[in-house]
């Protein structure tokens, strides 16, 4: 089990700057408006052959009565109480303020090893005199650190790594299944990590665009083990008016490159958008395992063909990924979420599934017997094998003699034969051609 720290300290500081720095990452939106973090990021982090997981949090404002903010907050206590070491940021350019004093104490009624870090000490030489001044938190040594350009983190990181525990365990090999659950804004995206979860792990409230970074929940179920990434709502690009809510779009995108399962969240009382086909899209071209979940089914009233008659709806609407599996789930009351985690597990084996080359072939060989191959103008279509190239999706290599007669709708009644056999349920698949002689007739 690795060590954890956590980053924490008053808003606008630089801790996600620093978060960043030490993690080789862009994955903490930076911006000169306090608040931009407000849920707790994970990542890993290397040192001195230690590795990590370093937690930046939002910024805490220890009286403050706004809803936000005080969840923030209780975010932050959470991250206090589950970090093996607690890195307490404040800025040099400031100095001590009340609030870092509240902060200080709030930390050290924690219990936890704390290290102080001064940041934007950016000159290099002499350790600048406000540092001193630090000593007045009651925390020890400050360490003056530059998060914009490195100065002083080895020291600072010398020093949270020298508090590390000596009992913890060795790391199994990892078999935990990433999952992005990716919407529209509003769509419950938070309130579902928060039902599996047990705990109000993300900050939940009616204000669509709350949650701004991509942020990860390892959780164990007997289902499995499992990473979810919650992400921020994915908006059309005409209302991203903030830079930061055009940074979170950006990281929703690569919250679905980092995962092998997306969820893709969808609003029953709403129903299908634009929106949510363009969101299952970027799910789709990235080659991942899809799930639709219908959330919000308990606010809906129903008769006995009410989820058949959308589930046909959805099928037409999702028609480009007719492969995904369709949900009806309550973040709210819990329904199907063990079943949707059940759905997730099944979904990833499918999408890492290898099948040999020699079943191909033979499911081939009766495809090609049953509907004869394409021609064009006196030339047939011939396909000599297919194989396997890779998983993930899995990605089929047909051998034949003329790229250009391996026309869309053959190459879909192939995928639709290994499908029969073989299911390939919530996964795409990709065809790929390749000429392997050019004849003449």
């Amino acid at each position: 089990m690795k060590p954890t720290v956590a980053i924490v300290g008053r808003p606008n500081v630089g801790k996600s700057t620093l978060f960043n720095k030490l993690t080789g990452t862009r994955r903490a939106i930076v911006h000169d408006t306090p608040g931009v973090t407000r849920d707790r990021l994970y990542g890993d982090c290397d040192w001195l052959s230690h590795t990590f997981l370093l937690v930046d949090t939002g910024g805490i404002e220890p009286h403050s009565d706004d809803v936000i903010l005080v969840q923030m907050r209780r975010q932050a206590q959470v991250a206090i109480d589950t970090a093996d070491v607690i890195v307490f940021v404040t800025d040099l350019r400031s100095g001590v303020t009340a609030n870092d004093q509240d902060v200080a104490q709030m930390l050290q009624r924690s219990g936890k090893p704390i290290v102080l870090a001064v940041n934007k000490a950016d000159s290099v030489g002499e350790v600048p005199v406000g540092v001193y001044e630090f000593y007045n938190l009651g925390l020890g040594d400050p360490f003056p650190v530059s998060s914009v350009h490195g100065h002083g983190t080895g020291d600072l990181l010398d020093e949270v790594v020298a508090h590390f525990p000596t009992d913890l365990e060795i790391p199994e090999e990892d078999d935990t299944i990433r999952v992005a659950i990716i919407g529209k804004p509003n769509a419950g995206k938070s309130s579902l990590v928060n039902k599996i979860t047990g705990e109000d792990r993300m900050i939940v409230s009616d204000i669509p665009g709350t949650t701004r970074d991509a942020t990860d929940t390892l959780i164990q179920t007997p289902q499995g083990k499992f990473a979810l990434i919650d992400t921020a709502g994915l908006r059309k690009k005409a209302r991203v008016h903030e830079r930061i809510e055009a940074y979170s779009v950006l990281r929703a995108k690569l919250a679905i490159d980092r995962a092998s399962v997306c969820v893709i969240m969808i609003d029953a009382a709403e129903g299908f958008t634009e929106q949510d086909s363009k969101v299952a899209g970027l799910a789709h071209e990235a080659g991942k395992a899809c799930i639709i979940a219908v959330n919000k089914w308990d606010l809906i009233e129903k008769d006995g063909k009410t989820m058949d008659t959308m589930r046909k709806k959805l099928m037409g609407d999702f028609s480009f990924m007719n492969y995904a599996p369709i949900i009806f789930i309550s973040a709210k009351t819990g329904q199907r979420i063990d079943r949707l985690l059940e759905l997730v597990k099944f979904v990833d084996e499918q999408n890492a599934m290898r099948i040999t080359t020699g079943k191909l072939n033979d499911i081939l060989a009766d495809a090609t017997a049953r509907v004869q191959p394409p021609t064009d103008r006196g030339r047939r279509l011939k396909i000599y094998y297919i194989t396997q190239a890779s998983t993930r999706p899995p990605t089929f290599v047909c051998f034949v003699n003329r790229k250009e007669l391996f026309h869309f709708s053959y190459q879909r009644y192939l995928e639709n034969q290994i499908r029969g056999v073989f299911g390939l349920e919530g996964t795409p698949v990709r065809m790929i051609t390749r000429e392997r002689e050019r004849e003449d007739y």
